[in-house]
C-alpha cells in the first residue's frame, strides 16, 4: 500500500512538472492533476492540500536535481574560472527552464513563509558549491564572495526572465547567451571587464 502511494504522489508531481512546462502556473490546478493521472480530484487531495503543497514537494524533490545538475558541471571543469562559469551558467540555463520559471512564480506567489525560508535555504547550498573555487582564485574572503557572485547570478536571472517575457527595455541586441556572458564577465573579471 505505501508502495502504491509513492507511485500515486511520484505520478501527480509528474503531471505537474508536464503542465508547468505546457502551460505554466496557470496550468496547475487539481482537476489537470486528475486528468493527468487518471485520479479522481478528490483524491488528488488526499496527497496535496493546495496547489503550493504541490509546488513545494516539487521544489524538495527537484531541487537538489537541479543542485546536481550545477555541481556535475562544475567537476567536469579544469580550472577554479572554468568551475565559476559552469556555475553561473549552470544557474542561467535552469532559469530559463519554463519549469523551473513557473515554480519559481508559484513558490514566490502561494507558499508561506517557512516553505520560503526552506527553499531560500537550499539555494543558499548553492553558493557553497562556488566557495572552494573562488578560494582556488585567491579571493580572501570566499563566502562573502560567492554571496555576492549569487548576487549576480540573480540578477542576470532576473534580466534572462525579463528577455524570456518580451521586456527588451531599449536593449534590442540583448540575449539570454549575452547576459549569461556578461555575467560570467563580472564574476571573473569584475566591472572593468564587464
Amino acid at each position: 500500500m505505501a508502495e502504491h502511494r509513492q507511485l500515486q504522489r511520484a505520478a501527480l508531481l509528474d503531471a505537474a512538472r508536464t503542465l508547468l512546462t505546457e502551460g505554466g502556473m496557470e496550468a496547475l490546478s487539481f482537476p489537470a492533476l486528475a486528468a493527468r493521472t487518471g485520479l479522481a480530484r478528490s483524491s488528488v487531495y488526499e496527497y496535496f492540500r493546495s496547489r503550493a503543497a504541490v509546488v513545494e514537494a516539487l521544489c524538495e524533490v527537484d531541487f537538489p536535481l537541479w543542485a546536481a545538475e550545477i555541481e556535475a558541471g562544475m567537476e567536469s571543469c579544469d580550472t577554479a574560472a572554468e568551475r565559476i562559469e559552469a556555475y553561473v551558467r549552470g544557474q542561467l540555463a535552469l532559469a530559463v527552464d519554463p519549469r523551473h520559471r513557473a515554480v519559481v512564480a508559484i513558490s514566490a506567489l502561494e507558499l508561506d513563509e517557512a516553505a520560503r525560508e526552506r527553499i531560500r535555504a537550499a539555494h543558499g547550498r548553492l553558493v557553497g558549491l562556488v566557495v572552494q573555487a573562488l578560494a582556488d582564485l585567491g579571493h580572501e574572503q570566499p563566502r562573502l564572495a560567492a554571496a555576492l557572485l549569487q548576487g549576480v547570478v540573480e540578477a542576470a536571472v532576473r534580466r534572462a526572465e525579463q528577455l524570456a517575457a518580451g521586456d527588451r527595455a531599449g536593449c534590442q541586441a540583448e540575449t539570454p547567451e549575452a547576459v549569461a556572458d556578461a555575467a560570467v564577465a563580472l564574476a571573473l573579471h569584475g566591472l572593468a571587464r564587464a
